[in-house]
């Protein structure tokens, strides 16, 4: 009798929802237990009840009221605080979501609803042989989006076109996504020429994408047709920008901690404008869901270039797209894979011999120098004379500038350190403009000089100079050459759409314009000036391989001046008014919510320290 009073005193009732297809006439059910039962032994007292003979391994008891998975199967109820008024649910952790990729296209696959949302990107990555997957992360589409696009579908309805990829569910380490890492180096031979595979096709034919998928996602898909382009959602103002990127979801919490529901529709997009080691060899989808995410960036108009820079953008798109669709299978390198070891080898010997002179490694104690004539402006000091010539000398990581050359060998009037400043080109190839903005960190804000270069080759001697300073690196890095090489290639392509050619008539050759350049350039000319500036421009590249132009693309767009800054809406202690804050890869900027002008900026290697209080939803710098 004493053994039934303690057992009423003790334990209670359990109200528990099961989430499963097969169990429609009974979803609740009621356990009997105790404040010292284990989570594991809930769910196997709830499977014992539910007589459904099945592998239950991916199911687990999520807590409505207080929005989180109970996921530690040795806590007991009493340590996470579960009583009688609880009501759990019991259900899977991976559930079906919508994806739609940088390319716009949409794949439904099964995602971890219960890992944090950084590991949840990874193991979509993984699955989609996507490497780097810390550079990405998931956006819900913004309000504004969504309205636009139901407006549309209530004109004309239309059927979303959906990549199913959800057969097997995306979980790390499982025999159905060994993905791209768990592939050594073998080399695997194709069994028609014998030659060694490509790497990314090697490592596709183990990833549960088939063939024609990887293609999908590779491949850079047709241009859409101008309707669809005028149709989708461009933000017009900074404030619009920040709306957009309000959608981030929370890195360290779970899809569904975040409300997200089973098919429900999120963006994966590239989020920390770093990227990092882009190899073509093994890159295939990351390179090409980078391009079409920098391509997207420039027709909506995300982020402003010039109307040259946008020609070149436009050129390069159709090259893509022309080389995309050309009737003959491609490799995913666009180039011939020579054997590795081959290749190493081959370079030693040459390094062994000597080589060429002008790989010849420099004198270590002569680091080099560059010394002309520039011209000088800075924007905040009131002067008559807007640009001055100095003399200047750039050695290590900083440039000084004298009266002359002469006064060479004396103090300079001023040493501007360039290590850790922004260096921002401001060219106009068709104006002769070649100009290098310095932003130079100092105790107060910001220091900013403006440097004017006489032609192409001194400006791209000079730019690259600066960019390696910036990085803390002299000309004497092995990456200043190939800098110069870059920049020149793409002042080159810049000066084919400045310089009209005889190019081929836009009459015989089948491109829509206004496929390739934002709205805003549409309305500016007629279709057939378009489809000749673009062939104009396109000239220069033609001989260009697939991933190059791709790589290409995507250099141009990070070296936009306005690369790689995200917009939040905040408020700042002791302000009334809401303000703008801009976040760089390298700074802070405080921005006027009105004007749009830059009130203050904070380099991250100044910062001494910085904390979060969640609770008061405030951060401290």
């Amino acid at each position: 009798m004493s053994s039934h009073s303690e057992y009423g005193s003790t334990s209670w009732e359990l109200s528990v929802t099961v989430d499963h297809q097969y169990k429609e006439e009974q979803k609740e059910f009621g356990i009997r237990v105790s404040g010292d039962l284990h989570i594991g032994g809930v769910m196997l007292r709830l499977v014992e009840q539910i007589k459904v003979c099945q592998d239950w391994s991916d199911y687990a008891l999520w807590w409505g009221q207080k929005n989180c998975w109970l996921l530690k199967t040795h806590w007991t109820l009493d340590k996470y605080g579960v009583q009688a008024d609880a009501k759990l649910i019991f259900t899977n952790q991976h559930k079906s979501l919508r994806l739609r990729l940088p390319n716009m296209k949409t794949v439904r696959l099964k995602v971890s609803f219960s890992s944090v949302v950084f590991k949840a990107v990874t193991e979509i990555c993984k699955y989609l042989n996507i490497r780097r997957s810390e550079e990405l992360s998931l956006l819900k589409p913004s309000e504004e989006s969504v309205k636009k696009k139901k407006k549309k579908e209530n004109k004309d309805p239309v059927i979303e076109d959906i990549l199913n990829l959800d057969s097997s569910p995306v979980i790390s380490g499982s025999p159905a996504s060994p993905g791209l890492y768990s592939k050594t180096m073998t080399p695997i031979y194709d069994p028609v020429n014998g030659m060694p595979a490509s790497a990314t096709i090697t490592w596709f034919s183990d990833s549960p994408l088939t063939e024609q998928n990887c293609r999908i996602l590779a491949f850079s898909q047709p241009n859409c047709s101008p309707e669809l382009l005028a149709q989708m959602y461009q933000p017009r103002s900074l404030i619009e920008k920040a709306k957009l990127n309000s959608g981030w979801l929370d890195s360290s919490r779970s899809l569904m901690e975040q409300n997200i529901q089973e098919d429900d529709l999120l963006l994966l997009r590239f989020k920390y404008y770093s990227f990092f080691d882009l190899n073509p060899k093994y890159d295939a989808v990351r390179i090409n869901q980078l391009y079409e995410q920098a391509k997207w960036a420039i027709l909506l108009e995300e982020i402003d270039c010039t109307e040259e820079e946008m020609l070149m953008f436009a050129a390069l798109q159709y090259h893509v797209g022309k080389l995309s669709s050309s009737s003959e299978t491609q490799d995913f390198t666009a180039e011939s894979e020579a054997d590795e070891v081959a290749v190493a080898l081959s370079n030693l010997e040459v390094a062994l011999e000597g080589g060429k002179t002008d790989k010849i490694l420099e004198d270590i104690t002569d680091i080099p120098k560059l010394a002309d004539n520039l011209k000088l402006f800075r924007p905040k000091k009131l002067t008559l004379k807007a640009c001055k010539p100095y003399w200047f000398i750039f050695k290590d990581t900083s440039i000084s500038y004298f009266k002359s050359k002469e006064a060479g060998h004396g103090e300079p009037i001023e040493k501007l350190n360039l290590r850790g400043c922004e260096v921002v080109p401001d060219v106009n190839v068709a104006g002769k403009k070649f100009g290098i903005k310095l932003l130079i960190p100092v105790a107060d804000g910001m220091n900013e000089v403006c440097l004017r270069c006489e032609n192409e080759n001194q400006y791209a001697k000079w730019m690259a100079a600066c960019i390696l300073a910036s990085k803390g690196k002299t000309m004497a890095d092995s990456s200043y050459r190939p800098e110069v090489h870059n920049i020149l290639s793409f002042l080159k392509m810049k000066n084919c759409v400045a310089v009209p050619q005889a190019a081929s008539d836009p009459d015989n050759v089948d491109i829509k314009p206004e496929c390739f350049v934002s709205p805003r350039y549409t309305k500016k000319y007629k279709n057939k000036q378009l489809a000749a500036r673009i062939l104009e421009a396109h000239q220069n590249m033609a001989q260009m391989p697939l991933v190059e132009a791709k790589l290409r693309f995507i250099q141009a767009w990070q070296s936009l001046p306005e690369f790689g800054l995200t917009y939040y809406i905040v408020r700042f202690k002791g302000s009334k008014k809401d303000d703008l804050l801009g976040i760089s890869y390298n700074r802070l900027i405080r921005i006027d919510i009105t004007t749009g002008d830059p009130i203050t900026t904070w380099r991250f290697s100044n910062m001494k320290q910085w904390n979060v209080n969640w609770e008061i939803r405030q951060c401290r710098l």
